[in-house]
């Protein structure tokens, strides 16, 4: 028989031991395997020993690297093991499933199929089994024998019997019939065919050629490049939506290792990960979980071991009955997170090259885990690190995510969050179109999101991260435009804020060697047109506009104080008083700019007393008093002690007012009141106990007796 077909099942491990054990009885002389035709160029890697599963063949289209489509294997898959036998003995090797450049080209309705229930889970169910994979496991993965492949086939034939096909499974079933109609034409004497179970009937009985021809022609294409990449077992999975998936890659991989004896390497596995997390996971119970979980497949019926037993048996040993350790086995042991590798030289693209290039260079490998990573910025390793990670970051590659780091390590000190995942290769490619390199692709990307930028916080969102990737070339650009742009902003809350990100820059451009002197510059223009705006922009402003200006004044009243320039500050200084002495301004940015001008010394007792007089007011509104109490006393309320005079009047203010009044307002009392540290708020109430108790002392009671005894008879007749 010139034609053999072996229906298997995508990543599973006793499939593949059974297609090894075919393949040396039969010796084929070429293997067509299942998968898209433009990847059979890429096969002859498989012979590389840099190379290793899991990884994913990648078709994409160059115009639109989005649409693409990943191919995963893994080093139990069956068409994983063909493909390297056939590398390795010499044989042809091709994949045979509808070209990639038909397939991408055809419109969405071609992808939907006319079949409304998985016909392979409800014969699973039909044998009371909860759904298709470990019915499958047991009846097929498990028993590692030739013989199982007759059996499937004949299961599938019944299955397919009267079902109709979708329309992209007639395509595909056509194009891999024509592949295999094309290798007998060559001379092909023994030809392996691996595909899906599913599959396999159509490519045994086949119909005429001519009907296969007429499907096939006239299909639309688009052109498409092929590449192997790194995969990893979490993507294996179902939930990870890349074709066909299973539930516990790392269970399989296990049984891949180890087929005749899982159990005993398993738990012991369990156990050192265990250990690891300080959990008590002893020689003793190693030795009775696997007891436990041999017998508990005795009473099932199983020949091996299963995944289920074991899980039950370190629950119950292990585990004492507690569940959320399971968690953590499932994650790091059940499903995995082993990273594929590629050689470099496999890569399509000259940026990607590049980027492996780097990351070997600053020892920052690519892993499938999430990883910690702290940098010392004043190490030039540490601040090569930070500049890649950015640069990936402005190239929309988020292989790492920057975390907030407090305290004095702050200017100097970066802490980000790392994980390498699959599609990140998907971005690479689309990012390539900037450059050749990872410097020059984001300095270019950086340029012409500066350029097609029109509000002012689009590009002061590029100024920070362009500044510390370290791209000399592009922030003079980014620069540049951000001057255009705030010359023609009208929102001033707009110039206010893209003042603190540039400010932050000045305060490590030592660490990161970057140009503070022009970064300076155009801070210093935008503080002007700020400063001149500032007072027209802060009337007739609501509730919401108020708390954003308030908010974006006290950003920028910290940032100037850090420039330390006192031409600034004086500038500043004489906006806020021009703002403080507006007739008609809302409390929040009114009490605010009195606190800042107090606390620059800008503003002496007397004058806030009269400030705070006139705003705590019997004429004022309570809700107007009540904002700018809340603009002046946010975030700190140490002013409250030191000064008597506005500690007297708060008081006043709050003991005058009426019920009803001081219901409404006390919601926003104690939201201002929250924002004070804690020390502050238990001065605060220690200071207004003690002038309680003094005002109760001070209070002198004078009782006339002889009236009092007056009343008495007729208390006593009411009372008795």
């Amino acid at each position: 028989m010139p034609v053999q077909v072996f229906g298997i099942r995508h990543h599973g491990p006793g499939s593949a031991r059974s297609l090894l054990t075919a393949f040396e009885q039969m010796r084929p002389d070429v293997v067509l395997v299942e998968g898209p035709v433009e990847g059979t160029g890429q096969i002859h890697w498989l012979g590389e020993a840099q190379i290793e599963p899991p990884v994913a063949l990648l078709v994409y289209r160059p115009d639109v690297p989005l649409e693409s489509s990943f191919y995963p294997f893994a080093g139990f898959s069956p068409e994983w093991n063909a493909l390297r036998w056939a590398v390795r003995n010499g044989v042809e090797a091709r994949f045979i499933d509808l070209p990639k450049s038909n397939w991408m080209a055809l419109p969405r309705e071609a992808f939907e199929e006319d079949v409304e229930e998985d016909p392979l889970r409800k014969m699973a169910q039909l044998a009371g089994y909860r759904d298709f994979e470990p019915w499958w496991d047991r009846l097929v993965e498990e028993r590692g024998e030739v013989s199982v492949f007759a059996a499937v086939y004949e299961a599938m034939v019944a299955l397919r019997a009267g079902r109709p096909l979708g329309a992209l499974e007639k395509l595909r079933e056509a194009a891999m019939r024509q592949q295999i109609r094309a290798a007998m034409k060559e001379g092909f004497t023994r030809i392996a065919v691996v595909c899906g179970a599913w599959h396999s009937p159509a490519l045994v009985t086949m119909p005429p050629m001519k009907e296969d021809v007429t499907v096939l022609k006239g299909l639309p294409k688009v052109k498409v490049e092929v590449s192997w990449v790194p995969w990893t077992h979490g993507r294996l999975q179902k939930v990870s939506g890349y074709g066909a998936g299973i539930e516990s890659p790392g269970w399989y991989a296990h049984l891949w290792a180890a087929p005749e004896e899982p159990a005993i390497p398993w738990v012991a596995k369990v156990a050192h990960l265990l250990r690891g997390e300080d959990l008590d996971a002893s020689p003793a119970q190693v030795v009775e979980t696997v007891r436990l979980a041999e017998t508990l497949a005795s009473l099932r019926g199983r020949r091996l071991t299963g995944l289920a037993e074991l899980n039950d048996a370190v629950e119950t040993v292990l585990l004492f009955g507690d569940r959320t350790p399971l968690k953590l086995i499932e994650q790091k042991l059940i499903v995995g997170e082993t990273l594929g590798t590629v050689p470099p030289e496999v890569s399509t693209v000259p940026l990607q090259r590049d980027l492996e290039a780097q990351q070997k260079r600053l020892r920052i490998k690519p892993e499938a885990a999430f990883r910690m990573l702290n940098l010392d910025l004043r190490k030039e390793l540490d601040r090569g690190r930070s500049q890649l990670l950015h640069r990936m970051q402005l190239l929309n590659v988020n292989w790492g995510w920057p975390l907030q780091v407090g305290g004095k390590l702050g200017t100097f000190h970066e802490a980000w969050e790392l994980e390498w995942k699959p599609e990140l290769s998907i971005e690479i490619i689309t990012a390539a179109r900037w450059g050749n390199t990872v410097e020059t692709a984001a300095a270019e990307r950086a340029r012409v999101a500066a350029m097609e930028a029109t509000q002012l916080p689009q590009v002061t969102a590029l100024l920070e991260p362009v500044l510390k990737a370290g791209l000399p070339d592009a922030a003079p650009a980014v620069l540049l435009r951000l001057r255009d742009v705030a010359a023609l902003a009208p929102d001033v809350v707009e110039l206010l804020k893209a003042v603190p990100p540039m400010v932050r820059i000045t305060r490590y451009g030592d660490v990161r060697q970057t140009d503070r002197e022009l970064v300076g510059q155009v801070a210093a223009e935008l503080i002007a047109r700020a400063c001149v705006g500032l007072p027209v922009a802060c009337g007739s402003l609501d509730d919401d506009a108020a708390r954003a200006m308030k908010n974006a004044v006290a950003d920028m009243h910290e940032a100037i104080l850090v420039l330390n320039d006192e031409g600034l500050r004086a500038f500043w200084q004489e906006a806020l008083e021009r703002v403080a002495g507006l007739p008609d301004i809302h409390g929040l940015v009114l009490g605010g700019a009195c606190r800042l001008l107090y606390d620059m010394g800008a503003m002496d007792g007397e004058a806030l007393t009269r400030k705070a007089t006139q705003a705590l007011s019997p004429g004022t509104p309570a809700l107007d008093g009540a904002a700018w109490l809340e603009g002046f006393l946010e975030r700190s309320g140490g002013v409250l002690l030191v000064n008597t005079a506005l500690w007297d009047l708060v008081d006043g203010w709050v003991s005058e007012l009426r019920p009803e009044s001081f219901e409404e307002l006390l919601p926003l009392l104690r939201r201002t009141f929250a924002t004070f540290a804690k020390g502050e708020r238990r001065q605060l109430g220690e200071r207004a106990r003690a002038g309680k108790a003094a005002a109760n002392e001070a209070t002198e009671w004078h009782v006339d007796t002889g009236r009092a005894a007056q009343v008495l008879p007729l208390l006593r007749a009411i009372y008795g």
